[in-house]
């Protein structure tokens, strides 16, 4: 008897049930997982150790200024690697068609790409960071790269939460959908806020890391199901 398999709801675009994923697949959607709190972390060790470094006054990108500048650097490096490989990921564990396969795995690729951007063009110096640097920065060619690459990157991250909140809520983690479309409201509003504290900046940045990881690790957890 001829049988559809993987056949969506009806009404239900994009609605494929979670399907268990290769291994290696799931290692590498696993980079999107530990991206956002490896760099957070990194970043704040680093912000704790370097002499002059104030979280109210600088941003986690100016460590990658100074001598010890190329740990952050790495952090850069290595972030966007992960990113990229859990975009990979994404998009071969998400089953059927869908604006969540189509655009999630693109969208978690470019904010990827932009940490690969910010390692090759850094932050510029200002706010007396790091030491001897003048107070008002200088907008210079690298640093106008820097900060448009991250805007284009953290934007793409909202749209990503935004097309795979309709991917979850077709798996039936209403919760989840419902929270992936008011997280890029947070984001957007700590960037927004960054012109009255530099922390309004690093707390949107965090809380998108920080959802990116939560949401990884709820589809890593469908991939698995058997």
């Amino acid at each position: 008897m001829a049988r559809t398999l993987n056949a969506p709801p009806a009404g239900r675009a994009g609605a494929y049930p979670a399907q268990p994923a290769p291994r290696a697949t799931r290692l590498l959607l696993a980079g999107a997982l530990v991206a956002g709190p490896l760099f957070l972390g990194a970043g704040v060790a680093q912000g704790l150790a370097r002499d002059g470094f104030d979280f109210t006054r600088h941003a986690i990108s100016q460590l990658a200024l100074g001598g010890p500048g190329w740990i952050q650097t790495a952090n850069f490096l290595l972030t966007g690697a992960l990113l990229v490989a859990g975009s990979i990921g994404l998009r071969r564990t998400l089953r059927g068609g869908g604006v969540g396969r189509t655009w999630g795995p693109v969208l978690i690729g470019v904010f990827g790409t932009s940490f690969l951007a910010a390692a090759a063009f850094p932050a510029d110096a200002g706010a007396g960071f790091p030491a001897g640097a003048p107070e008002a920065a200088v907008l210079s060619a690298h640093g106008a790269v820097h900060m448009v690459g991250g805007m284009v990157g953290y934007l793409a991250l909202c749209a990503a939460f935004l097309v795979l909140a309709r991917t979850l809520a077709a798996r039936g983690h209403r919760g989840w959908s419902v929270a992936s479309r008011l997280v890029p409201f947070g984001v957007l509003a700590g960037f927004a806020g960054s012109s009255a504290t530099v922390l309004a900046f690093t707390a949107g940045a965090g809380l998108g890391l920080v959802w990116l990881a939560a949401v990884t690790a709820r589809l890593l957890a469908d991939a698995a199901d058997r």
